[in-house]
């Protein structure tokens, strides 16, 4: 069977699958636009609730589930797929981001290749909406690497074996579940991540030490509120093997966020204070480095662009998620080999993934080399 024709038959595969729908949202049907000639671009989508393994607490909620919005362009046999994930911090839900995909109006393009066109205007349709246009973004990236035969960190230029080993997370809980999550992940992963900004941060680290001693990535969710309490944590934290810091502090707490950097022994990498690429003039040198998330910054157009910038000003650079499916961690691993460090594991997290895509081996990041986002629809 010939590329096209596997990738034609995938798609068809694909079309077959029943999503679980949520209140408020039914799926789709296909907006079909004639592009060029004879061939029309369909953009269809629908809701699809995620399921967590463990229930997953940081520092200001817990969850079990996520809401998300499976998203595909189809187009002249292929199909691009992408989706909207929507923890609750970003303000989004499965029915805003239904509205919004019901104003895009991909009949105003001639050419699936126009990306810049498409996504300015995707973008322009309102202000925020970001894991929206985020679905819209990735699956245009897909089907356009697929029209093109090559996956996108190829197209990037990037080196796949240079990508880097990802975190994994360990949600705050109770000391007995804590040991039984790391021992779950110790012997799979190079480092780990752990969530913190409450009270028990140390009581976590040290449950986690006496199962492994790998090293451990911290994320305080802006759960700290003392900077000199936080700098004192932070020293205390290198010394057990930590080896950076995510948002220590609210992100309106800037200059507080500043002074802990400055101070730090270790990186300080912004998460809520970094949205989207017009946000880093704003904190820099207030951070190490940025994390990138392609829910946050409205996908992939704009994480390359935020890379490119923030190296030109000399900043670390982290790619990070939410718990999605394979579908955007997939994307979003296509930036992996040009980072510092990587958290993707928003699909391990997950018990009801729709594809397979990057993977993880020996605790590195494996991109396949497939077309577009390297899917496979399962």
């Amino acid at each position: 069977m010939d590329r096209r024709s596997f990738l034609r038959n995938s798609a068809l595969a694909a079309a077959g699958l029943s999503l679980t729908g949520l209140p408020g949202c039914s799926p789709s049907a296909p907006k079909s636009y004639r592009v060029g000639g004879t061939a029309r671009m369909q953009l269809s989508w629908a809701p699809y609730e995620l399921q967590l393994r463990h229930t997953f607490t940081v520092a200001t909620y817990s969850r079990t589930t996520t809401p998300d919005v499976q998203v595909r362009i189809d187009y002249d046999g292929f199909t691009g797929y992408g989706e909207a994930s929507m923890p609750p911090y970003l303000g989004q839900t499965v029915e805003s981001v239904c509205a919004f995909l019901e104003k895009v109006d991909l009949g105003r393009f001639s050419d699936p290749f126009q990306l810049e066109d498409i996504l300015s205007y995707v973008d322009s349709l309102s202000p925020g909406d970001t894991a929206a246009k985020a679905a819209v973004d990735i699956a245009l990236h897909d089907l356009v690497g697929k029209l093109l035969g090559q996956p996108w960190f190829r197209l990037w230029g990037l080196d796949p074996a240079k990508a880097p080993d990802t975190t994994f997370t360990i949600g705050i809980d109770t000391a007995d579940v804590v040991r039984e999550k790391t021992r779950e992940c110790a012997g799979r992963f190079n480092i780990l991540k752990v969530k913190v900004g409450l009270e028990n941060d140390e009581e976590m680290i040290r449950t986690i030490r006496e199962v492994t001693d790998l090293p451990l990535a911290v994320d305080a969710n802006q759960g700290w509120t003392d900077r000199e309490k936080a700098l004192d944590e932070i020293h205390w934290l290198a010394e057990q093997g930590v080896v950076m810091v995510e948002q220590p502090m609210p992100k309106e707490r800037l200059d507080d966020n500043a002074w802990i950097t400055e101070r730090s022994p270790l990186p300080i990498f912004a998460d809520e204070s970094i949205q989207r690429l017009a946000d880093i003039p704003a904190i820099k040198g207030a951070y190490t480095g940025i994390n990138i998330k392609l829910m946050k910054c409205t996908g992939m157009r704009e994480a390359w662009k935020m890379l490119t910038y923030a190296r030109a000003e000399g900043m670390r650079v982290m790619v990070g998620c939410m718990t999605e499916t394979s579908c955007a961690v997939s994307a979003a691993a296509q930036l992996s080999p040009a980072v510092d460090f990587a958290d993707l594991d928003g699909n391990l997290l997950i018990s009801n993934d729709r594809f397979t895509g990057v993977t993880v081996e020996g605790g590195r990041l494996v991109l396949p080399d497939r077309p577009g986002i390297g899917l496979l629809p399962l």
